[in-house]
This record gives structure tokens, C-alpha cells and sequence, in this order.
């Protein structure tokens, strides 16, 4: 592949998935700059790995990326609280595809341990299949399912009062 043609799939990827891969960025280190840090070292690392890339589902192989690069970000910087009212506000409006009405469910979304809100957001917010969700975190479909199960039961807990914080 030419300069010229990787040029136009990095291009496609970032007109396609941009805001989907911020969305994700955020959720998972809910700091809008580091978010936007992430999603540009996510098509940092999706031009320098280009050859790899096999044809897989686009948006999965970005995602997958994505999380890699929350992950190392994550283990780099000091743990910290996060007012996650205040930090959705800051989410650029293009990134932010949750509806007034539904605001106060994904406020309850990101209040769930990680491995449950990654799984939820994917397949719920990026409409992502289950077998490309579990592909997007590195799991086998039998973990992905189960994950989203727990996630699906701990947020019915949490929006009924039964509070529940699983882990």
C-alpha cells in the first residue's frame, strides 16, 4: 500500500470513527484531554500498525486500540476524582450521542466498575455486535456476554436503589 492510499484509510477511519473512538477514550479515562489525547494516539498507532491491519471490522480494530491506549494512559498517570457531572458537560458535543433524556442513566453507566462499562457502552452506545465487543476488549464471546449480563443486572440495581456495586 502507497503513502497515498494509507493516507486516505487513516482519513476514512477519522471522518467514520472519530467520535465513537472519543466517546470511548472518555468513558474510559473521563478526562476530556486525555480522551482526545487517546483517540490521537489511537490513529497514531492505527497508521504505524497499518499493515497489520487484516480486514478485520474497522471499527473494531479501532476500538480495540483505543482501549490499549486508555489502558497505558490509565497505568501512567496518578489516580484521581473525577466529578463526572461536570466532566460530561465537557465533552465536545460531536462525541457526546446521549440524548437529555437519557443523561442520568450514562451518569449511572460511568459510575460502574470499568469492565462493565466498557462492555455496555460498546455494545449498547457504539452498536457493536456482541462477538466485535468481545473482539474490541480482548475477551472470548462466553466473557463478553457474561460481562454485559453483570453490567445489564449491577445498573438494574443501581437505577431500582438496590445500589448494587459490582466488581
Amino acid at each position: 500500500m502507497d503513502a497515498a492510499q494509507r493516507e486516505k484509510r487513516l482519513e476514512a477511519w477519522i471522518a467514520c470513527h472519530g467520535d465513537a473512538v472519543l466517546r470511548v477514550c472518555y468513558l474510559t479515562l473521563l478526562d476530556v484531554r486525555e480522551a482526545e489525547d487517546a483517540a490521537q494516539e489511537t490513529f497514531l498507532r492505527a497508521w504505524r500498525f497499518m499493515e497489520r491491519y487484516e480486514g478485520r471490522g474497522d471499527k473494531t480494530w479501532l476500538m480495540r486500540i483505543a482501549l490499549n491506549v486508555c489502558r497505558d494512559m490509565r497505568r501512567s498517570r496518578w489516580a484521581r476524582h473525577v466529578d463526572l457531572t461536570r466532566a460530561l458537560d465537557e465533552l465536545p458535543p460531536a462525541a457526546m450521542s446521549v440524548p437529555p433524556q437519557e443523561r442520568l442513566l450514562f451518569l449511572d453507566i460511568l459510575r460502574l466498575p470499568e469492565k462493565y462499562r466498557q462492555v455496555l457502552v460498546l455494545y449498547y452506545y457504539q452498536d457493536m455486535t456482541l462477538e466485535e465487543t468481545a473482539s474490541a476488549l480482548g475477551l472470548s464471546r462466553s466473557t463478553a456476554h457474561h460481562r454485559l449480563r453483570r453490567a445489564e443486572a449491577a445498573l438494574r440495581d443501581r437505577l431500582t436503589g438496590g445500589g448494587g456495586d459490582e466488581e
